[in-house]
């Protein structure tokens, strides 16, 4: 009895603590330690930056923290630019991945029940191959011999290949490509749980369907929307392989700022200030998911 009483009393807590110590070994310790690194100065050693906490030859104990790698974040171009960008493309290919998505998902729930799985499953095939393997398979696909080229040549649509290689479109086209399933699968397990008698009830009441998705569907699948957004925008804002790959050298991203600054320049107290910065978007807009989700305080 006093076991089961044990149990009962700490089972909460025993079901918290492998969640806990997963987040804490592999998420809190390499923030603490990229926090750590950001606020350290650069330094020609090995590791390349200097040490919060040091003895002085007398033997005393130093705390030494420097803000200036944040402070060049805000004052060097180079850094505004790549945040700029890397927001824009990220938000914009989320759009554009709603766009194609929600009409996805949206034609899957209207399917008959035995036509969803097999359509979820074309869906998620990509999955099963390689993301480097997929992304370079557009380089033969966009490049200015690659197929897309030459069926337009050989249909008498262009005159000359287009440049697509090397452009933000390429960009657009490889993230697109990539987490558009992250679309698709939130916005359709969200409209799939929606009460489909609201739209029998609003056809009753004289609604055309087009006014009843404006003023139902569509607002009941805003968690979808908003998770789909997210899971769209957050790995889009710190992509390196896409852009590296397709993109040109004049496309300037927070994922490629990053590999420069700690393998080529060897500059890791700046790279980490830029990943804690990066981090911080990501956490802001998490919050506002969550605030936005969080349902209104029952009358």
């Amino acid at each position: 009895m006093k076991s089961r009483d044990w149990l009962r009393s700490h089972g909460r807590a025993l079901v918290i603590v492998v969640p806990a110590l997963w987040l804490g070994i592999f998420f809190l310790m390499p923030f603490l330690n990229v926090l750590k690194i950001s606020l350290a100065e650069q330094v020609i050693a090995q590791p390349p930056y200097s040490p919060l906490f040091y003895f002085s030859e007398s033997g005393d104990w130093h705390f030494k923290v420097s803000l200036d790698n944040y402070r060049d974040l805000f004052n060097d171009d180079l850094y505004i630019a790549a945040f700029l960008n890397s927001t824009r493309i990220a938000f914009i290919s989320a759009v554009i991945c709603l766009l194609i998505g929600y009409p996805m998902a949206y034609g899957i729930m209207r399917t008959t029940p035995s036509w969803r799985n097999p359509l979820l499953m074309l869906v998620a095939l990509p999955f099963w191959t390689s993301f480097l393997l997929r992304v370079y398979a557009w380089i033969g696909i966009l490049n200015n011999t690659g197929i897309l080229n030459n069926a337009l040549l050989a249909c008498g649509f262009i005159d000359r290949p287009l440049v697509i290689m090397k452009t933000e479109v390429a960009i657009y086209i490889g993230i697109v490509y990539s987490y558009l399933p992250f679309v698709v699968l939130p916005v359709y397990s969200t409209l799939e749980k929606m009460d489909t008698t609201l739209l029998e009830a609003a056809a009753d009441l004289g609604a055309r369907p087009f006014a009843a998705f404006l003023k139902i569907t569509l607002p009941l699948s805003w968690p979808g929307i908003l998770a789909g957004f997210s899971l769209v925008f957050i790995p889009a804002l710190g992509e390196f392989v896409i852009p590296d790959l397709l993109g040109g050298s004049d496309t300037l991203m927070l994922g490629h700022v990053l590999w420069d600054e700690f393998f080529a320049n060897r500059a890791w107290p700046i790279a980490s200030a830029v990943a804690i910065v990066m981090l911080l978007m990501v956490l802001g807009l998490l919050v506002l998911q969550n605030k936005v989700n969080r349902p209104p305080p029952q009358a």
